[in-house]
């Protein structure tokens, strides 16, 4: 009997017989068989429930340990390709177990995130496993100084109906066809060449004088869709994603209908969830504009802290400006899609706003394979040929220092390199071929009317959009209060069944008489001139964007007091304007138009709706910007008239401003239904009456006060 600390001499002899008998195989050494062992140990116990948390701590390390371990084999150049792909084949397999335990309870996939906290605990049960595995751990770092936050992280929020949303689907799946789209390219014959210099300079060496555009399918001269057409030229690009083009830099000239294009090709792509990032100005409009083009789709507007954001909607619009306080969720929500409108804003990439954009457009590409991804700008160079980099890195063509996947096949396959004729020439094709689309008004003026009116809806946000809301309100209830008087005294106090519409057009009639003769108060003149007032930022803000789009733009506004704004946003942003008034004398007046008509360089004119509206020839622009709007069709048709003019060579377009949501949306229906109404009368049916503001006027107060009654169940 062996005397205790004694080896057993049989326990010996079978061990050591084993030993001779049965050599460790080779992949039963090293960190993998490690690693699968932990994995499995881990299986087993999420298929009890609940998973404790030394369990998690284990699943964190083993994902990460594969992760190190899979780029270690990919560096290692002393392996064969059969070594590497064996190795690479048996850290699939505990990949695979990764995955199937993570299904079975999804909130492990937390701790794969890129911002995933990795413990002390974590880091020491690291360090055991890779000793166990046969590598030495990396030494401890010392301990580092406290991180400065992240500039605005304070501010962020998560709307409640987007936590909503994400409850409801806690899992994505993971999509294994985005990874293999994020490997890049390999260089082979470019390695080593310096490659995005001489793709911006392209542009500039190998430019043909022609619009830069990349082939597009055709698609029909016309294509209806919801009732509403759509132009050939539009129709191609739709065409383009429908056979599985993803990325476009869309820099048709304004008035071409980006938007619409934009909103089509996200829904042939199915690039749905989809985020449309705009500037302020227009954001509101692209709400619109969804319902129109793509009315079976939700959209979601984001405005301040997102109380009124709908999580579940189908697309996201949010501005610029509160990217800031959005982007953390944003870059959670699961996009298919994005869309970046007036992309030029970008071009700075040190700033924030050019950061949030590039990063969401890099979460999405990481999570989705294929994304659409389209960046739309009249004007995607403002100084440098350099303005380019920010967008292509938007669309995942270019990284900070070399071309990307698609792009680096494509100068790769042209079989040149920098140093050979022909290479810029090739290089600049092979852009315009990952998505560019440039076409003027002139390229494709048989699909344009000749002259045509565009409705831009802005949103009045803040206190004077609010005091706005409320003054209409008071009105509303005033024009209720005053019908139903009126009713009582003409029934006797009988209830009468639906809204008796004679009465409301008298009850109008006597608010606007009243209006008329008021000199204090609140009423639908000074209700107008405050929507006038609070627009005219926006409106002049649009006016710049489109300067900088397509050149010389005409401003019309009906108050002094809209035009000094006006022209105070044009200074403060560098932009040379004339201006038009009534108090000028001829002199004055006749040098602003010259400076206007003749100098490159002045961009916008300022125009009051009253003194410029007649006798003027400006059909040196082609864009036009109402910023209040008038009580007439005439009115609105002679400004316009100023640049459709006999000896115009392009398609005109007036992009009119509308306060959403306020009776300024009303006023603007019922100035384009006289409009035809005035049509009608001037092509030979003499008899009908050509309306005058007074009718439009009343129109819009009997509007106002039928809709608050139909609010309140009468009708």
């Amino acid at each position: 009997m062996a005397r205790p600390g004694q080896r057993r001499s049989g326990r010996a002899r079978t061990d050591s017989g084993a030993q001779r008998r049965r050599a460790p195989r080779r992949d039963e050494e090293g960190i993998i068989p490690v690693l699968a062992e932990v994995a499995s140990e881990v299986d087993r116990a999420v298929q009890r429930p609940p998973t404790r948390p030394v369990v998690r701590t284990k699943f964190q390390v083993v994902a990460l340990l594969v992760r190190e371990e899979r780029a270690r084999v990919m560096a290692d150049g002393g392996r064969t390709e059969a070594g590497r792909a064996k190795e690479l084949k048996r850290l699939d397999g505990v990949a695979t177990l990764l995955a199937r335990t993570a299904a079975r309870d999804t909130s492990l996939l937390e701790l794969l995130a890129e911002d995933a906290r990795v413990s002390d605990a974590a880091r020491a049960f690291m360090a055991t496993v890779m000793r166990a595995g046969g590598l030495e751990p990396p030494e401890e770092p010392a301990p580092a100084a406290p991180a400065a936050p992240v500039p605005g992280a304070e501010n962020q929020v998560v709307p409640r109906s987007v936590i909503s949303r994400q409850l409801a689907n806690p899992f994505l799946a993971p999509d294994f066809e985005a990874a293999a789209e994020r490997i890049a390219t390999r260089a082979r014959r470019l390695a080593g060449w310096e490659l995005l210099e001489p793709l911006f300079r392209s542009f500039e060496y190998a430019a043909t004088g022609a619009p830069a555009c990349m082939p597009l399918p055709e698609a029909g001269s016309v294509t209806a869709l919801h009732g509403r057409e759509l132009m050939p030229h539009q129709a191609r690009v739709v065409a383009a994603a429908a056979r599985g083009h993803r990325t476009f830099l869309l820099a048709d000239e304004p008035g071409l209908g980006k938007t619409a294009q934009a909103l089509l090709a996200a829904q042939v792509a199915d690039a749905y969830p989809l985020l449309v990032v705009v500037p302020n100005v227009v954001k509101t409009n692209w709400a619109h504009e969804v319902g129109l083009w793509t009315p079976q789709r939700r959209a979601t507007v984001v405005h301040g802290d997102g109380d009124r954001v709908d999580g579940f909607a189908d697309i996201v619009i949010v501005n610029y400006e509160l990217l800031d306080r959005h982007v953390g969720w944003l870059g959670d929500f699961g996009f298919r899609g994005m869309v970046v409108d007036e992309a030029h804003f970008i071009k700075n990439k040190g700033s924030q706003r050019s950061q949030h954009v590039l990063a969401l457009s890099e979460q999405i590409r990481a999570r989705t394979a294929r994304p659409l991804l389209m960046a739309l700008t009249g004007t995607p160079l403002i100084n440098d040929i350099e303005d380019f980099r920010a967008i292509w890195q938007l669309l995942g063509w270019i990284d900070d220092t070399k071309p990307l996947g698609a792009l680096m096949a494509a100068l790769e396959e042209t079989g040149l390199t920098p140093v050979d004729l022909g290479f810029y020439a090739a290089a600049r094709t092979s852009v315009i071929g990952m998505g560019i689309v440039r076409r003027r008004k002139v390229d494709v003026v048989a699909d344009l009317p000749a002259r045509r009116v565009a409705d831009l809806p802005v949103e009045l946000d803040g206190a004077v959009g609010r005091s706005i809301r409320a003054a209409e309100a008071a009105l509303a209830r005033r024009l209720v209060g005053r019908y139903r008087s009126a009713l009582e005294v003409r029934r006797g106090g009988a209830v009468v069944e639906g809204i008796d519409h004679e009465l409301a057009r008298r009850v109008a009639a006597g608010e606007l008489k009243d209006s008329s003769s008021q000199t204090g108060g609140e009423n639908v003149f000074t209700m107008v001139r405050r929507i006038g007032q609070a627009k005219a930022g926006l409106a002049a803000d649009y006016a710049a964007q489109l300067a900088r789009n397509v050149g010389k733009v005409v401003f019309f506004a009906k108050h002094v007091d809209v035009m000094d704004q006006a022209e105070r946003t044009f200074a403060d942003r560098g932009i040379r304007y004339a201006s038009i008034r009534g108090d000028q004398t001829p002199k004055v007046r006749e040098k602003n138009i010259a400076a206007f008509v003749n100098d490159p360089d002045v961009a916008i004119v300022v125009c009051s709706l009253l003194a410029a509206g007649v006798g003027l020839n400006l059909q040196v622009a082609s864009n036009l910007v109402l910023a209040e709007l008038s009580w007439t069709d005439a009115e609105q048709t002679q400004a316009i008239d100023r640049i459709h003019r006999i000896g115009q060579a392009e398609p005109v377009t007036a992009w009119r401003i509308i306060a959403a949501q306020t009776i300024d949306s009303k006023i603007a229906e019922l100035i384009d239904s006289k409009a035809g109404l005035a049509a009608r009368a001037l092509d030979g049916a003499a008899e009908e009456d050509v309306s005058s503001s007074t009718d439009v006027q009343l129109e819009a107060l009997v509007g106002l006060l039928t809709d608050a009654l139909a609010a309140e169940g009468v009708g």
